[in-house]
C-alpha cells in the first residue's frame, strides 16, 4: 500500500521522511503520535525524542495518522519512503 502526504514545505517533508524511515536497517523509527494540533503532527521516536512535522493541512494529517496507524500496531512495517518537493511517499507491506 502507498500513500502520500503533503507537508507544509520541502524542510517539512524532508524531515517527515527521515523521521519515520531508516533505509539501512529497513526499520520504521517512529514509536507513537503524541498529539495533533491543526496541522501539526508530534511524534515519539524509539530513541525517546519527539518530533513535530506540520502537514499541508488537517486532511493530510488525517491521511497520514490513518496510514501510520498500523504501523504503530505492529500490523504493516513501512518498506520505502520517497520525498518530492513538499510531498513524501510512503509504502508499507
Amino acid at each position: 500500500m502507498k500513500t502520500q502526504v503533503i507537508c507544509q514545505d520541502k524542510h517539512e517533508a524532508s524531515k517527515l521522511a527521515s523521521l519515520i524511515f531508516i533505509r539501512d536497517g529497513k526499520e520504521t523509527f517512529i514509536s507513537s503520535i503524541l498529539n495533533v494540533y491543526d496541522n501539526e503532527v508530534v511524534i515519539a521516536l524509539k530513541d525517546k525524542s519527539a518530533h513535530s512535522i506540520v502537514l499541508k493541512d488537517t486532511i493530510q494529517v488525517n491521511i497520514f495518522v490513518d496510514f501510520i496507524q498500523s504501523v504503530l500496531d505492529n500490523v504493516n512495517q513501512i518498506t520505502d519512503t520517497k520525498t518530492i518537493i513538499e510531498t513524501v511517499e510512503i509504502t508499507k507491506c
